[in-house]
């Protein structure tokens, strides 16, 4: 992700939107979903290999015009340490199928509106239930940056542990547990290939029956991945991918723009040549131009289109029928 500009220009409008958005993260520092959809805790206990974060959890507001998209403003969550889902179930018609969202941010934030509940919003009109998941992003006290997995397990546990739920609760929730997927947007989309190789062990130790439950997703979605690429301009995979891929590995939609200035197109590139290489079943679409971190909002680049390409890729393989 961009880093934010909280600058707020002496334009009118752009004063007038922000003041509301400073209003709104004034009177609540913790992301809440918006009414009727209630956050779960993902853990019965501690979690497990906690780190403490710099501070509290909190909310900042994107201020600055030049990182706004499709010309509006988004929010991010920092320092989150205690990991959530909520549920967001379809209106009207349900097609069975779920999907489980990781927001990106470089695994120190997560845009929380942008690459996430508005993704729900998405998904629930189209019958698909969606699970937003808050994964923990605890900024250490002691570097600035944290990493993916396997130097910070924590994000995949809370991935794995999510997955587990989902089918434990599939009944209730109304979803086909062989009809459940993830989603996710450049860190997000890291996580998204590490629990599509990361499904046979969990990486924490077992607790209760969620986590009895397979971590498999059904199909994946991996959205300006990062994280991927081995070394820049080659086809090489980052290693604990590479070792990992093979034929169970489940059907994968990427997608990428070639001027990404964040995640280099060589992340989708060098996963999309594995997966070839494995025969798992990939689409992958890239385009010239459209830049990073853009989440559902659609902007003049086509790239932006990609939720309706998904429709289609969802009724390719079966996971969603008209």
């Amino acid at each position: 992700m961009c880093f934010l500009r909280k600058v707020c220009v002496p334009i009118l409008f752009v004063c007038a939107v922000m003041t509301g958005h400073h209003a709104l993260l004034a009177q609540q520092t913790v992301w809440q979903p918006s009414a009727g959809h209630t956050q779960i805790p993902l853990w019965p206990g501690a979690v497990p290999d906690a780190r403490a974060a710099k501070g509290p959890e909190h909310m900042e507001a994107v201020t600055d015009p030049k990182d706004f998209v499709a010309g509006k403003p988004w929010v991010v969550v920092k320092d989150v340490s205690r990991p959530t889902l909520t549920l967001y179930s379809p209106k009207g018609k349900n097609t069975g199928a779920a999907v489980v969202v990781f927001p990106g941010g470089g695994y120190m934030e997560l845009a929380i509106d942008l690459e996430g509940s508005e993704v729900c919003d998405w998904l629930t009109e189209k019958g698909i239930s969606c699970v937003l998941l808050k994964y923990r992003v605890p900024e250490p006290r002691s570097r600035p940056y944290w990493g993916a997995y396997p130097e910070s397990p924590m994000p995949l546990e809370d991935a794995q542990r999510t997955m587990g739920l989902v089918r434990l609760h599939a009944k209730e929730w109304h979803i086909d547990p062989h009809k459940v997927g993830v989603l996710g947007f450049s860190a997000g989309g890291h996580l998204v290939a590490a629990m599509s190789v990361h499904f046979d062990k969990r990486v924490y130790t077992p607790i209760d029956a969620a986590d009895r439950e397979s971590c498999r997703p059904d199909f994946a979605v991996a959205l300006y991945p990062g994280h991927l690429s081995f070394r820049g301009g080659t086809l090489d995979l980052n290693p604990d991918i590479a070792k990992r891929i093979s034929a169970q590995t489940p059907p994968t939609f990427l997608l990428q723009n070639e001027n990404d200035n964040v995640d280099s197109v060589w992340d989708a590139l060098s996963y999309e040549a594995a997966l070839v290489k494995a025969k798992v079943p990939v689409e992958f679409h890239s385009y010239a131009e459209g830049g990073h971190a853009f989440g559902l909002r659609r902007t003049r680049y086509p790239a932006t289109g990609w939720p309706h390409l998904v429709e289609v890729w969802l009724h390719t393989i079966g996971m969603i029928e008209d």
